[in-house]
Parts: C-alpha cells; structure tokens; sequence
C-alpha cells in the first residue's frame, strides 16, 4: 500500500510558478512510475507528465509540455512538478498517482493522493 500526499498548490498569477510536491510512505517510490494528473469540475481527469521510477524518461501532455517538468528524488520518496508560465488554462485540482505500468491513462495506476488546488487568475 502507498499513500500519496500533494502539497504546493495555491492561487498565483499568469506568468508565475509553482512547484507541487508529493510525498509518498507506506512504501518506496522506486517501485513505481509516478505520473501527475489534472482535473477541473466536469471533465475527465487529464495526463499531465509521468516519470520512470530511475527518474530517466519523461513524458508530458501536449498542453504542458515546455513549460513543466516532472522529477522524482527516490532517497525522499518525493516527486516534484515544476510548473513555469502557468496560464488561466491550468487551474485545476493536481493529482499525483503511482503506476506498475509506464502508462497515461489514470486507469492504469493503482494509488492516488487528495488533490491539491491550483488557481491561476488572469
């Protein structure tokens, strides 16, 4: 079992950044490939960016790519979304999930963090 904890979120400015983090226990991170998800009220939860468990490949959504980057530091058990020039577009709730499978859809991960809000205004 592993549980996912996001933090970092807030209401910031178009333009501005943040980083979101997710602490993992339960059990280590270095286990699993970990991917970043989105969803806003009445849409299906969108792929955001997925790391493997060395932290060596990377993959994004097309609508964040270039201006996020997803990392993972395996001795904290934590996996960060660097998030730069963030736009109205990306207000959200960020989820952070853990997968077997290097994989996009969410059915394909197994655990699952809260949520965290990011509100950006325009």
């Amino acid at each position: 079992q592993v549980q996912l904890v996001e933090s970092g979120g807030g209401l910031v400015q178009a333009g501005d950044s943040l980083r979101l983090s997710c602490a993992a226990s339960g059990r280590t991170l270095r286990e699993y490939y970990m991917g970043w998800f989105r969803q806003v009220p009445g849409k299906e939860r969108e792929f955001v960016a997925l790391i493997t468990w060395r932290g060596g490949s990377t993959a994004y959504g097309d609508s964040v790519k270039g201006r996020f980057t997803i990392s993972r530091d395996n001795a904290k058990n934590t996996v960060y979304l660097q998030m730069n020039s963030l736009k109205p577009e990306d207000t959200a709730v960020y989820y952070c999930a853990a997968s077997s499978h290097w994989a996009t859809p969410p059915s394909r991960y197994d655990y699952w963090g809260q949520g965290t809000q990011v509100t950006v205004s325009s």
